[in-house]
């Protein structure tokens, strides 16, 4: 769906702003409708949120979309009712598209999900993307879905026919089936990742030369590690990326791996993932703290 509403919706030469660091697909398939893609830092200081002011210069007369993930991938920031509100504010004064990647939804922690399809004004100009990977895990089964105008959805259903043709039927019943059926486990699979959450986070918070933002969504931690990377005499992320695999048998992935760097950008970052055990998480977190301070 993230495809099909670029491919409906934007035309080349266009200008589409998207969340950097972020899913590399959102800048990979602007670039293939010929569109540019403009890169809205997320940052650290505001818990990886954006700058209001920088979003409003990148607006021109050829802003067709804006692209948004909350709770997002690869820092678990999430947008505020403010934010959601000041983008709704843009877009309609703007007549701007949204794509927003609402996968993560109900994985959230500590407050109410808000979706900015619940704006007034903004139903109509929002394409919504939700699926069953990440909630119902069900990743290996690619079910997912959009909701927008009707209009909007017919041409969309004409490129996904032509591309796709459909998702199998057993699968269909599948998704129905998670949507309509009881919720405990999927509850209770947050609940779990809330208290992996609070783990990784503060076991990556007393390894020295890390410090990161604790996540408010999803099951991914995004710490700072300047100076992890001075303290081992690394180049970047992507060196210390390496360094942690084949010193610590530990995988993570750099900041480079989430896109470009933002102009002036010069602090390192990696991602760890925490959809795995409490016991492996545990056992990362000492690998790591072993080969990054000896």
């Amino acid at each position: 769906i993230i495809a099909y509403g670029i491919l409906a919706c934007v035309n080349e030469g266009d200008e589409v702003i998207y969340p950097n660091p972020g899913f590399p697909i959102y800048e990979s398939f602007i670039n293939f409708v010929g569109a540019k893609p403009v890169p809205l830092p997320l940052l650290e200081e505001k818990e990886f949120s954006f700058d209001p002011q920088e979003l409003k210069k990148k607006i021109t007369d050829r802003t067709r979309m804006i692209i948004i993930n909350s709770p997002h991938n690869p820092t678990g920031g999430v947008l505020t009712q403010k934010d959601l509100e000041l983008i709704a504010e843009i877009c309609i004064e703007n007549d701007i598209w949204v794509v927003s990647d609402e996968v993560y939804s109900q994985i959230i922690y500590d407050e109410e999900f808000r979706s900015i399809a619940s704006i007034p004004g903004m139903k109509e100009r929002t394409i919504l993307i939700d699926g069953f990977s990440k909630t119902y895990a069900m990743t290996g089964w690619r079910l997912g879905f959009g909701v927008m105008p009707e209009d909007l959805a017919r041409d969309v259903t004409r490129i996904q026919t032509n591309v796709n043709s459909c998702t199998n039927t057993f699968i269909q019943h599948a998704g129905i089936e998670a949507l309509e059926g009881p919720q405990d486990a999927s509850l209770a699979m947050v609940k779990e990742f809330k208290e992996r959450c609070d783990i990784i986070w503060k076991g990556l918070s007393e390894i020295k030369g890390i410090r990161c933002v604790k996540p408010k969504g999803a099951f991914y931690i995004y710490p700072n590690v300047t100076q992890v990377c001075r303290n081992l005499n690394l180049k970047n992320s992507k060196e210390l990326q390496e360094y942690l695999l084949y010193e610590a048998n530990v995988a993570v992935l750099g900041r480079t791996c989430f896109g470009r760097r933002n102009e002036g950008e010069k602090d390192e970052y990696i991602r760890l993932s925490y959809a795995t055990s409490k016991e492996d998480i545990l056992e990362g977190l000492e690998r790591i703290k072993k080969a990054v301070e000896k």
